[in-house]
């Protein structure tokens, strides 16, 4: 499935494709809604996400793609090459993320790699990420002694839905709290990780710091 906000895009995508054996586009979407409903509908094994859409980023339908279907696999191709954006992907389960200047023959490969359950990475971004990414695991090496008083319960219900991909409003909404009350437990629980970033501290959450 193809998923790009602009027509032309999608419509260059197809045509590579269809003179491509062995990958089939069955759907097409230009926004984040429109994306989560085709996905649903059509099942596809590889969606090709961009990073930027109308309503929304690649990053949130990733994320509510591969809640309801797993087994999809998300390779992201996009002009930007912010790495926290990509780390952020990765956070988010996609499977790869490659820039659009990558030729066709090269993309194609990609596509077969992500489907047979490879991950894969543009070369122009592979250094910062890992790079990034090891600053993570530096934090989780140079934490104390892990503490069970370091969040707080309601602390760590609000990270373990972030770590789910939910946004303030929806987690608000699941805990019966004010989007106001939801930032304020971050912002503190941020303090206590000695993280800056929703990012950073959902992978230190998820990798178990806390307690």
């Amino acid at each position: 499935m193809l998923v790009d906000d602009h027509e032309v895009v999608r419509l260059g995508l197809s045509a590579l494709f269809g003179q491509t054996s062995g990958i089939e586009v069955v759907a097409e979407a230009g926004s984040v809604a429109d994306a989560i409903k085709r996905a649903a509908q059509h099942r596809p094994d590889v969606i090709l996400m961009d990073l930027r859409l109308p309503d929304g980023t690649g990053i949130d339908a990733c994320r509510d793609i591969l809640s309801a279907h797993p087994d999809t696999r998300v390779l992201f191709l996009t002009s930007h090459s912010d790495e926290e954006a990509v780390v952020s992907t990765i956070l988010a389960g996609a499977a790869g993320y490659l820039l659009k200047e990558v030729g066709s023959q090269a993309l194609v490969n990609a596509i077969e790699l992500v489907c047979g359950g490879q991950s894969i990475l543009d070369p122009k971004v592979t250094k910062a990420v890992l790079h990034r990414m090891s600053m993570l695991d530096g934090k989780v090496a140079a934490a104390k002694e892990p503490s069970r008083d370091r969040l707080s319960p309601q602390q760590r219900r609000i990270l373990a839905l972030v770590v789910e991909g939910k946004t303030n409003k929806e987690i608000a909404k699941a805990l019966g709290l004010s989007n106001k009350t939801v930032k304020n437990y971050l912002s503190n629980a941020f303090q206590k990780l000695h993280v800056g970033r929703r990012s950073h501290a959902a992978a230190l959450y998820e990798r178990g710091i806390d307690n």
